[in-house]
């Protein structure tokens, strides 16, 4: 195979594993991802290249996720907590009867139809498809396994927060009378649909931007991701599956959890420039 073509094949090599992050991920535009700029941040910075240093950056990469994880989920118990706190009729609850109601008053079967097409790529099927092909793609396209680590994670991550949810909470969906079929009928509270949405499209678009030289590209991966989300949200309140509340608590949930990942991340990404940074050290002595 000549030259020209093997590198077609193969890519650049700059792209790829340690090399490609190093090169290409720890930067967005002009911010540099491995500075931090607050008290929180250098902190977590310094604990992580502490960890880092002791079991390597994809080991500081997990511990830094489990750490991640227990946090959101003492978050989730917080939301069930909020919960309690706007759910009477005076509370932001007191709309999620009304906006039903006029809901009913617009639906059609074509868009029902439509709706509920849409709604199911972030069901139990769809966004799991969507996940695992993006982690093939990027992990393979990249020869490196940190895609595949943040996006299981955002979806085990997305899961576990809906399991402890609908377990403490255990609200019920609207009506049945009041759905568009299929009919669901576990819990309603949080919506993992729009949990999920956030968390796995929002991992999935920031891997996509890190790789991205234009600006204008950024914005248009980011703002599709959010027209996305905020589109599952709304479908899931249209059909009648969830209440306003609960996707409102969803997308918090998933945004909070899409947060930490990201963080989790950006400690990775120090780690590994100060580990090496350190085998350059001796070399350019």
């Amino acid at each position: 195979m000549d030259p020209i073509n093997a590198r077609r094949w193969t890519g650049d090599a700059s792209e790829h594993g340690a090399e490609g992050e190093r090169r290409q991920d720890a930067r967005v535009g002009g911010l540099e991802l491995t500075h931090w700029r607050t008290l929180v941040g250098r902190t977590l910075a310094r604990g992580g290249a502490w960890i880092g240093d002791r079991v390597g950056p994809y080991a500081a990469l997990l511990i830094t996720l489990a750490i991640g994880a227990a946090i959101i989920a003492g978050l989730t118990a917080l939301a069930v907590g909020v919960y309690d706190a706007v759910t009477d009729e005076d509370g932001v609850a007191g709309v999620d009867r009304p906006l039903l109601d006029a809901i009913l008053t617009v639906r059609n079967p074509s868009a029902d139809a439509l709706i509920t097409g849409f709604t199911d790529l972030a069901g139990t099927v769809g966004m799991p498809a969507i996940a695992i092909l993006s982690l093939l793609v990027l992990s393979l396209r990249r020869r490196s396994w940190t895609p595949v680590v943040l996006i299981v994670a955002a979806g085990a991550g997305s899961l576990l927060m809906t399991v402890i949810g609908k377990g403490i909470v255990g609200r019920d969906r609207p009506p049945l009378a009041d759905a568009v079929p299929p009919y669901e009928v576990s819990a309603s509270f949080p919506s993992g649909h729009t949990l999920n949405a956030v968390a796995i499209l929002g991992i999935v678009a920031y891997l996509l931007i890190l790789r991205r030289s234009s600006a204008l590209a950024r914005v248009l991966i980011a703002l599709a991701a959010v027209v996305a989300t905020v589109a599952v949200a709304l479908s899931r309140v249209y059909l009648g599956h969830h209440w306003l509340t609960d996707v409102m608590a969803g997308y918090a949930l998933g945004a909070a959890w899409l947060a930490l990942i990201i963080t989790a991340h950006r400690v990775y990404l120090t780690v590994r420039e100060r580990r090496e940074g350190r085998m350059r050290e001796p070399a350019a002595a």
